[in-house]
């Protein structure tokens, strides 16, 4: 059954924010337009639509998603991110279709590194074979927000990380003189230094990585 999101677009509307909405719009450099509602307020917004609707108690709502993230305010997207992170125990090998579709639409670092390191980590997780089925190839894929979820996607991993695969993803995009690229790199190896420092110490010192790259991974590297 389909679900209404009238009460949500409604609360939205009644606690939009010009003056925040522009300063928001700006620091997205202008991509989306927003409300204008700081993320505190749309977190109660997002709670006080959940509970009315009952959805996270429901069967994962693909629908839903693909819904919100077609509308205009940058908010809407905001929310369907919220609903996916708490239906990550329901979400199915087969979802990283529709992971897929959202890193690929209406791409910035807001949306992608959300979806990254939490819905596509947590498939990778419990349905490894999806890292040889479908990750390897966004590893070197035409779509950059697809790279950058390739090498984000262990973030969270700790000591479960594959160290193989992530350098295996950074050897392949260590060349990329994509902003966003060499950031992910140095975000990736600041994260996984935390778990292993004399590891990525080593990688760093022994690969051809852009300057970012390096200053970002050898933050918290004595």
């Amino acid at each position: 059954m389909p679900i209404n999101i009238a009460p949500l677009t409604s609360l939205f509307k009644a606690n939009q924010n010009p003056a925040n909405a522009e300063q928001m719009e700006r620091y997205m450099k202008n991509r989306f337009p927003f409300f204008g509602i700081k993320t505190p307020q749309r977190r109660e917004i997002e709670k006080r639509f959940f509970q009315e609707t009952g959805i996270v108690k429901e069967p994962f709502h693909h629908e839903l998603v693909l819904e919100l993230w077609q509308m205009q305010q940058r908010e809407y997207q905001y929310a369907a991110l919220t609903y996916i992170e708490k239906s990550l125990s329901k979400l199915q090998k087969s979802d990283v279709a529709l992971m897929e579709t959202l890193i690929t639409t209406k791409s910035w670092w807001d949306t992608v590194d959300a979806l990254a390191a939490k819905p596509v980590g947590n498939i990778a997780q419990k349905f490894p074979e999806v890292v040889d089925e479908t990750i390897d190839g966004w590893a070197t894929h035409d779509n950059m927000w697809l790279r950058r979820t390739a090498i984000l996607f262990q973030l969270k991993y700790k000591q479960a990380t594959n160290e193989e695969r992530l350098y295996q993803y950074i050897r392949l995009n260590a060349a990329s003189k994509e902003f966003f690229i060499q950031k992910a790199i140095g975000w990736a190896l600041r994260e996984y230094s935390k778990t292993n420092p004399l590891s990525v110490k080593g990688f760093i010192e022994g690969s051809r990585l852009a300057p970012l790259s390096v200053r970002e991974g050898s933050k918290y590297l004595s």
